[in-house]
């Protein structure tokens, strides 16, 4: 029978479909860690190529959800831009699982394992903070958001550390350019939990 319910929707899916997004970059963080903190560290790409596809349908199935419902639970630009943060994370993952793959015989002394340590974490919060978001609830997500950004400060405050190695003069050119290359994507995928942690702080800021 045709009903209003049907026709409009309660809009919940949106919710689903974000937390899915946020558990894919999660797992491929998490896939990330346990490659790298691996006696042989040997890249098992297709973990990260299946987190990028379970991301993939998980934006794609926003999109049209965004055409097909009549009511949302929260504003549209909202869910596109939250979205489009989450989607960016297993991307940017997928990009060091992959340069690596091909440098990995140049890389045998450099220890990436802690700040694949940092980014499982940051990766994590999010996912926290995407299930809190239906609740709505300022302080909750003013906590998490706090976690995250003291993730963030920590992994600049590393970076800066990282930055006095490569400039000492202690490293030949090619050791120069692989410690610089490799933890500044690490760095940039931080950067995406935090730029997703942000719109969701800023959805609930805006609707709480």
């Amino acid at each position: 029978m045709f009903s209003l319910q049907t026709m409009f929707g309660q809009g919940n899916q949106f919710y689903t479909l974000l937390e899915e997004a946020a558990v894919a970059a999660h797992d491929a963080s998490k896939a990330l860690h346990e490659m790298l903190r691996g006696t042989d560290r040997q890249p098992a790409l297709d973990a990260f190529k299946l987190a990028r596809q379970r991301e993939r349908e998980a934006s794609d199935k926003i999109s049209q959800a965004l055409v097909d419902s009549f009511i949302t639970p929260i504003e549209r630009e909202d869910i596109e831009a939250l979205g489009s943060a989450l989607y960016k994370i297993p991307k940017q993952i997928e990009k060091f699982a992959d340069r690596y793959s091909l440098a990995l015989q140049h890389l045998e002394h450099i220890d990436f394992a802690p700040r694949a340590a940092m980014l499982e974490q940051a990766a994590s919060v999010v996912v926290k903070m995407i299930r809190a978001l239906p609740k709505m609830k300022l302080d909750q997500m003013k906590a998490l958001s706090d976690e995250l950004r003291a993730l963030e400060n920590e992994a600049d405050r590393l970076m800066l550390e990282l930055y006095r190695d490569i400039y000492s003069g202690k490293l030949d050119p090619l050791q120069m350019f692989l410690l610089k290359e490799f933890f500044e994507i690490l760095e940039k995928a931080i950067d995406r939990c935090r730029e997703a942690g942000v719109v969701a702080y800023e959805i609930v800021l805006k609707n709480s």
